[in-house]
């Protein structure tokens, strides 16, 4: 049901900016390599009762009652993840995909004990680095030689270093996840020095469950932690998959979600989760096929219109995410508002070796989930990249370009690859 708004400044003030927000996305080309859009049936259950409550513990062991049909759907949804990823354990009570993360660090490391995790200019997400959940944990961190030709970990030189140090943990996984990461190669060296091997999946876990990427956990991880939001497309929250190396690592990982990073788990998202993750079982090997196709299709129109688009020697990427170095176009956070400005959204990002700033870097990181999820296709994509030509690189008025970004965008929405296709994409909200 709809509700009318009270007369109060406050509530008017929150409602119609959000209602701004809908619309201006609504005409707008969304390319956030970390964002997508829900189901409508997903959508649906954020307002059930379970947002009203508590459930502390795990089925059958909580700490309150009227947990008996939360307790039902959490081991339901918990059966879906493990069968959507084929994962001997699964863990669907982290709130996001970075709390999935603190749990791994808790569980895995002690302080001043030594983890191997990328480096953040070489596309690592901040949980690991010395300032993130890692750091924060005491953690002491190594970063693993990379080769920006390949936009990869250095296999040779990583594993000298690996049978050096003999780290207590290996994270893999990256925020800007163009190729698999080395697992096979390194499995030998890791099963060798018998360390934990963590796999951070979160912006290409939609791609890992459709098939279309790679399969950490029969290629040497005991544990994935992830996004439920990104190219798997479904509510903002985090998963942990297991194949665990013992029963006392999985145990670990359990305690170090409750008591140890989480209270109430936001009972309307875990449930929620389970719809999306029942979702991609049955459109996900399409859906994530589509964005791979997308993506290098997108990346390489973007490199014959003549901007630099990184990874170009394995074909600029493997997944749903593009990074551009945009230093000769003013670096990322002008182009970044530039873009803004005509209704296409990215993020300003660093890049290997860059001389910029976190807020002042020289690249451009692009996703191309949500465009998919919105039915966009190839020959679209070369529409796309003509729309940054136009305003990165012929320096047209943002403005003029904002018309036609507004114009392609008309076409495009709905929903598509979910249980009910064709459905809006944009809503105003006002449901209890």
């Amino acid at each position: 049901m709809t509700l009318p708004l009270p007369d109060n400044e406050d509530v008017r003030f929150i409602y119609e900016n959000i209602d701004t927000h809908t619309d201006w996305f609504k005409d707008s080309l969304c390319m956030i390599a970390s964002e997508n859009l829900v189901s409508p049936l997903t959508r649906q259950l954020q307002v059930s009762d379970f947002t009203d409550r508590y459930a502390e513990g795990l089925p059958g062991k909580r700490y309150y009652n009227g947990n008996t049909y939360v307790d039902r759907v959490e081991t339901r949804v918990e059966e879906i993840a493990k069968r959507l990823f084929n994962a001997p354990e699964a863990d669907v009570r982290p709130i996001s995909g970075t709390t999935a993360n603190i749990s791994a660090f808790f569980s895995f490391i002690k302080p001043g004990e030594l983890y191997f995790a990328p480096h953040l200019n070489d596309g690592a997400h901040i949980s690991s680095a010395k300032f993130g959940a890692g750091g924060l944990r005491g953690g002491n961190e190594m970063t693993y030689v990379w080769d920006k030709d390949l936009m990869n970990i250095d296999i040779d030189a990583t594993r000298k270093l690996l049978l050096e140090h003999r780290p207590k943990l290996c994270l893999f996984g990256r925020s800007v996840f163009l190729f698999p990461a080395p697992l096979k190669e390194l499995r030998d060296t890791l099963q060798e020095i018998d360390c934990h091997v963590w796999y951070d999946g979160a912006h290409v876990l939609g791609l890992i469950a459709g098939k279309r990427f790679q399969d950490p956990l029969r290629e040497g991880a005991h544990i994935i932690t992830g996004s439920t939001h990104k190219t798997l497309p479904g509510p903002q929250g985090g998963v942990i998959l297991g194949n665990p190396k013992d029963e006392d690592q999985w145990k670990a990982i359990r305690r170090r979600v409750f008591p140890g990073t989480h209270s109430s788990h936001h009972l309307m998202t875990m449930s929620a989760k389970g719809i999306a993750f029942a979702e991609h079982i049955e459109f996900g090997e399409q859906y994530a096929d589509q964005i791979i196709r997308n993506a290098q299709a997108f990346a390489q129109a973007l490199h014959e219109r003549g901007f630099t688009v990184l990874g170009e020697k394995h074909g600029f990427t493997k997944s749903h995410a593009m990074v551009l170095d945009v230093s000769e176009q003013g670096g990322g956070a002008i182009c970044a508002d530039d873009l803004e400005t005509a209704n296409m959204i990215t993020n300003k990002n660093l890049i290997p070796d860059d001389p910029g700033t976190a807020m002042r870097p020289s690249g451009l990181r692009l996703g191309a989930q949500e465009l998919t999820r919105i039915g966009m296709r190839e020959s679209h994509m070369a529409e796309v990249a003509e729309l940054f030509r136009r305003i990165l690189i012929g320096r047209e008025d943002p403005l003029k370009v904002k018309e036609d970004v507004i114009k392609l965008k008309s076409d495009f929405q709905s929903i598509h690859y979910c249980f009910t296709p064709d459905q809006p994409a944009y809503h105003k909200w006002r449901i209890i």
